[in-house]
């Protein structure tokens, strides 16, 4: 369930800031938003899949730590990435 290569890099393309930029909070939290998409999916077919559930439930409220983290510092880059990947404020 890992993303590829080449799904990491149009990620980071995506949603870098600078050139170079791989570690940025919005593209941590692209990708996170990417692989708690892929996770929910396999979820659906394997309900009783636990330890993936727990995995989750950490990806997601890392990513909910980085959008606080990135609101503290600069509340419109955060109005902005939600809308890029779709979730609300």
């Amino acid at each position: 369930m890992p993303l590829t290569t080449t799904q990491k890099q149009e990620i980071i393309n995506e949603f870098q800031t600078g050139k170079g930029d791989t570690g940025s909070p919005e593209v941590q939290i692209a990708l996170l938003t990417k692989r708690v998409t892929r996770l929910a999916e396999h979820l659906k077919d394997h309900a009783h899949d636990v330890h993936s559930r727990r995995g989750l439930l950490s990806m997601i409220a890392k990513r909910r730590r980085l959008i606080n983290f990135l609101k503290k510092v600069d509340e419109g880059r955060v109005s902005e990435i939600l809308k890029k990947i779709g979730m609300k404020d």
